[in-house]
């Protein structure tokens, strides 16, 4: 036997491997249980449809068969298991259990059932539970003391509704009396006989006849008005707020009734003494008068504080609500934690972050109409509170928070969209989804129009002059959305659920625009006078265009620091003040707040461009010429071309320490007192790896690390730009002390090392960077001679260590070899006649197709200058003699000179090698700026420190490699050093 059961088992196992590896689908079509006919059924085994027996069709649930009219069930095991059977011709009804036949009296029904008359009930079993060859209908007694009526299955008699008892003292509702809703209401109180039942969906301009209104709205207003029915009333209230609290001219319709109730029950009083809660309704209005929302919501305070910080920290919202059902019950006390308000899915963690104090919370989603129709078939109506502790007296108390609906209308007028508060009416109920008001003729019915509230917002004001975190009253505005229903499972609404936080920001714009006024003031004096400098630094006392667009261009950068402090002074103002305040006494600007802030960083930041774009033109266009002061050893036979012969002449004098020079000079143009990519990366590390990008979001939390369940706040706007910029200015300042006090004094100090490199060069560097000033490096060499061998050079250095040679200075023992010149006009006139000659032809780069004769020139307009220079240096031309002298303290504070050089140039000492104004290593505040304005732009844009990061270091390499090029080619034009020698 266990043979035969091992090779059967092996067997099937070969049969489902053949099944298997015939590459069977596991597809099948979708069908639904409406797709069935009326003779077929959906069976749930094969989820497909099966066909009934005979004599059958399909259930109404459809997922099994019954027997057809006329015909009884002999058996029934589920399903299309049913057995029927005709009934006979005298017995031609069938019992409500479907298993006999019975005689009707009085006739059948569609279903083949026994039928009877309004206030009769069918019997077709005695008390014993024998089953009647006849039915039997049996009149309730409507009269006094039964009072008695069928119920809504006419299967019993049940005591009449008591209104109907009190109206007419039967269980008829008989003119002129009113029977609605299952009540019966007289005629004679002057309530309004006919109400308009209608729903009207503005946004789709479609004015639906509402089944829920119909059958619900005049009986509510009729109960809650003449028997004061505390359900009927909340449901009123329900319909009138379904009807987006609307109201107009017309009495009839939901909130008419509700309003004329109102009207005609002040007698009753007021509830919890609050004017606008009228005893036994509910309260759905703050009054209708002009001006009563500023009142509420700006003259009001909350009576409690909240702290971020503290022993007696508060940052949670305690909002809770009151439900209710459609029908006007009180279904419970319900804490709004748990999304209960947030149509959309989320942790609840994240959900109920919405409700910590200072968190801006911002949350959207897309959700399908068919979700909506399954998740509120029925409406909640929540009335939201405020839950505060009472130090005084010890007790919880609760503050009404009011609502305002974006869709209400105010005699056809929607009153609550414009920005002017004292035109707006606040209510107090809401809802989430409204699937009932839209449905048509039948309660059971998928709705024609659903009403869902698209975007919910909870604002929060801050009391401007309060020190300890006091709020006026939070203000819920909500806006719905019609959706005309088609296909539910296709269509889809955009839901979004937001708090915002914010506080009058008056002040704080008058303090910036004072300090934009103040600062801007003083930027257009400095502008004048660094533009009269610049005038005097030309040679020009004539104010004309040129003078005008140089002033321009010179504000601008000064308007650019303005701004820039301006905005870095913000930011790290909001920084501070917000994210390490114990007791709340400032918010964060809205996003709608921050667009003067962003203005001005865009401001700053196209003004520091043209500043920026301004100095490096004038660095590319900046006049040079290195002055040899090497002299020739000797004399050397040089046969003459064209004679024949052979003569003695001077020594030629090496070019290749001015081709050092000139090499050296070119790698320094783009020297920084900065590493710009570790500035980049450490930025960018420090925001993104440790974390200093969390202190820009909007929340009151000051911590580096945020754990990846919590919810993640917004970005300010106003954080992200001060979080960066003191970042780079913190790391910039670090780098600058660094290089300042370590690396430039122990490692390596290229700017200073190009002035001893132009001693032993026995070169010096004449800088003409405005057509009257300019800067000179004197490199005459001590030893008379640069261009010797190694053994020479060493001992000349060893001679200059031990002091046993001249000292390096211009003028005798003295150490100054740089220099801050003014020349004269004639000085710069004869430079001028000389240059013309040495650029005539554009540079070295075309002397192999130049003539001789060309090259002969340009060779001679070169020693020409050199020999120039060098003589005007030794004071030999005593028309254009200088004199040297120390610039005063004001004159370095301003850079301006206050003596003009009208018969001799004048050489200030320079001992801060203020040449280096002609590179980048001169002009690092602006760089510095330049570049954090470009990240915060760019981030502030893309909302992406990585990206602003990358873009940024880009740029700096685009221009450092214009200006390589560039200044390289005017290196070569101005000193006529060939360009290919530039490496």
């Amino acid at each position: 036997m266990a043979t035969v059961g091992r090779w059967g088992a092996v067997a099937l196992l070969l049969v489902l491997s053949v099944g298997l590896s015939a590459g069977q689908s596991f597809s099948l079509p979708l069908r639904q249980p409406q797709d069935c006919d009326h003779a077929r059924y959906f069976d749930i085994s094969s989820l497909a449809c099966g066909q009934c027996g005979p004599h059958q069709g399909r259930s109404a649930w459809g997922i099994s068969c019954v027997c057809l009219p006329g015909f009884r069930m002999v058996s029934n095991n589920g399903g299309p298991s049913v057995i029927c059977e005709k009934c006979p011709e005298n017995m031609s009804g069938v019992t409500e259990d479907g298993w006999n036949c019975i005689t009707c009296p009085k006739g059948l029904t569609t279903e083949g059932k026994c039928k009877c008359a309004i206030n009769e009930i069918l019997v077709e079993r005695d008390v014993n539970g024998k089953l009647l060859n006849e039915a039997l209908c049996i009149r309730c007694d409507a009269n006094e003391p039964s009072f008695s009526a069928s119920n809504l299955l006419g299967d019993r008699c049940i005591r009449c509704e008591q209104t109907f008892i009190n109206i007419s003292e039967s269980c008829d509702c008989l003119d002129p009396n009113i029977s609605t809703g299952g009540l019966c209401f007289s005629n004679s109180r002057n309530f309004p006989s006919k109400t308009v039942a209608t729903v009207r969906y503005g946004q789709l301009g479609i004015t639906v006849v509402s089944a829920w209104f119909l059958k619900n709205l005049q009986a509510s207003a009729a109960a809650c008005w003449l028997y004061s029915n505390l359900t009927s009333c909340q449901a009123l209230g329900n319909m009138c707020v379904m009807n987006m609290n609307s109201l107009s001219s017309t009495t009839s319709d939901a909130c008419g009734l509700f309003q004329y109730v109102y009207a005609n029950t002040a007698a009753l009083g007021t509830v919890h003494s609050v004017s606008f809660w009228r005893q036994n309704l509910p309260w759905l209005y703050y009054g209708d008068q002009p001006g009563l929302a500023s009142q509420v919501l700006d003259t009001t305070q909350f009576p409690t504080s909240f702290s971020f910080k503290g022993t007696n920290k508060n940052i949670k919202l305690q909002l809770i609500a009151a439900s209710y059902d459609a029908e006007g019950n009180f279904l419970k006390w319900q804490n709004l934690e748990g999304g209960v308000l947030q149509l959309c899915p989320d942790t609840l963690t994240r959900l109920n972050a919405a409700y910590m104090f200072g968190t801006t919370y911002q949350q959207s989603c897309t959700i399908s109409v068919s979700k909506m129709l399954s998740d509120f078939a029925n409406p909640t109506f929540y009335d939201v509170y405020l839950e505060y502790h009472d130090a005084d007296s010890g007790q919880q108390y609760l503050w009404a928070v009011p609502v305002l609906n974006l869709n209400l209308q105010y005699n056809e007028m929607s009153v609550n969209q414009g920005s002017n508060m004292n035109n707006w009416l606040l209510t107090r109920r809401m809802f989430l989804v409204d699937s009932l008001s839209g449905q048509e003729n039948d309660l059971g019915k998928q709705p024609r129009i659903i009403r869902i509230a698209s975007k919910i917002t909870i604002s929060i004001r801050l009391i401007s002059s309060t020190q300890r975190g006091t709020i006026y009253p939070p203000l819920i505005t909500i806006a719905y959305k019609d959706v005309l229903v088609q296909n539910p499972d296709t269509q889809s609404v955009m839901v979004s659920f937001s708090v915002n936080y914010e506080m009058n920001q008056s002040e704080a714009q008058i303090q910036t625009n004072i300090a934009l006024g103040v600062l801007g003031g003083l930027a257009v004096l400095w502008s004048l006078l660094k533009t009269a400098g610049w005038k005097r630094r030309i040679g020009s006392p004539i104010i004309d265009l040129q003078t005008v667009l140089k002033f321009l261009l010179i504000y601008a950068g000064d308007l650019a620091n303005v701004f820039f402090i301006i905005t870095v002074g913000t930011g790290l103002y909001w920084l501070i003040f917000f994210k390490a305040q114990q007791f709340v006494s400032v918010l964060l600007p809205l996003p709608s707040q921050e667009e003067d802030f962003v203005t001005y960083v865009g401001c700053a930041f196209a003004l520091k461009a043209l500043q920026f774009l301004h100095k490096l033109f004038s660095q590319l266009t900046v006049d040079v010429f290195l002055i040899d002061w090497e002299r020739p050893k000797g004399k050397v036979l040089k046969a003459v071309e064209g004679e024949g012969g052979i003569k003695s002449a001077a020594a030629p004098v090496s070019i290749w320490r001015t081709y050092f020079i000139a090499n050296e000079w070119n790698e320094i143009q783009t020297v920084r007192k900065i590493n710009p990519l570790f500035q980049v990366l450490a930025v960018l590390f420090f925001l993104e790896v440790v974390g200093f990008s969390n202190l820009a979001l909007m929340d009151s939390s000051s911590s580096l690390t945020r754990s990846s369940e919590s919810y993640i706040a917004p970005w300010s706007r106003i954080l992200r730009f001060g979080v960066s910029t003191v970042l780079w200015l913190v790391i910039a300042m670090l780098q600058i002390i660094f290089f300042a006090v370590f690396y430039e004094r122990f490692v390596e100090d290229k700017i200073r090392q190009f002035v001893d490199l132009c001693s032993m060069s026995n070169i010096s560097v004449f800088l003409l960077s405005h057509r009257c000033f300019g800067y000179y490096i004197h490199g005459r060499s001590v030893h008379g001679h640069a261009d010797t061998n190694m053994e020479e050079m060493n001992m000349n250095l060893k001679r200059e260590a031990e002091n046993l040679c001249s000292q390096r200075g211009l003028l005798p023992n003295t150490d100054g070899q740089t220099f801050q010149i003014s020349i004269s006009s004639k000085m710069r006139q004869q430079y001028d006649r000389i240059h013309e000659t040495l650029t005539r032809k554009h540079g070295p780069a075309r002397l192999l197709d130049s003539s001789a004769t060309t090259f002969e020139q340009s060779t001679k307009a070169y020693h020409t200058m050199n020999k120039f220079l060098g003589s005007f240096i030794d004071h030999v031309h005593k028309d254009m003699d200088y004199i040297v002298k120390d610039k005063l303290l004001l004159e370095r504070i301003i850079g301006m000179e206050f003596m003009e050089p009208m018969e001799k140039s004048i050489f200030y000492n320079d001992e801060g090698h203020s040449f280096s104004d002609v590179l980048f290593y001169g002009n690092e505040a602006t760089l510095l700026i330049f570049d954090i304005l470009f990240f915060s732009v760019v981030d502030l844009a893309s909302q992406s420190f990585v990206l602003a990061a990358v873009l940024t270091y880009l740029q700096q390499e685009i221009f450092r490699f214009i200006r390589n090029t560039a200044g390289q080619k005017n290196l070569a034009s101005k000193t006529l050093v060939d360009e290919r020698f530039l490496i």
